[in-house]
């Protein structure tokens, strides 16, 4: 398989940038508006939250809802295939809160050794 085939890639893409995995975690405790989700991720703009959910939305992770009041009001939700992928991100959540001090001790030997 190359790299240019390879499905991990493409979904650790996704998943990998800042802001993708916040906004899933958000998420996973249900719909959340537009600004309660900005509310909850630090230091996102409007702009990157805006393409941050269309990203998501077009790998149909995510599911946008726009409801018909004045003005409208738009709700972001988990599809089925997003809430698959909150268990492994689980995993990866734990590994890194466990490994940060290793990795930190790692960076700061590099370093010193460069």
């Amino acid at each position: 398989m190359s790299a240019v085939d390879c499905p991990v890639r493409d979904v650790l893409d996704r998943i990998g940038d800042k802001w993708s995995t916040l906004i899933l975690g958000t998420l996973a405790a249900g719909p959340h508006r537009f600004s309660a989700v900005q509310r909850t991720v630090p230091d996102i703009s409007k702009r990157m939250l805006t393409q941050t959910f269309r990203d998501l939305e077009r790998d149909g992770l995510v599911a946008r809802t726009v409801f018909p009041t004045k003005p409208p009001s738009v709700e972001y939700r988990l599809t089925p295939l997003g809430q698959t992928i909150l268990e492994p991100l689980d995993v990866l959540v734990r590994w890194a809160d466990r490994s940060q001090a290793d990795i930190e001790a790692a960076r700061q030997a590099f370093d010193t050794a460069s």
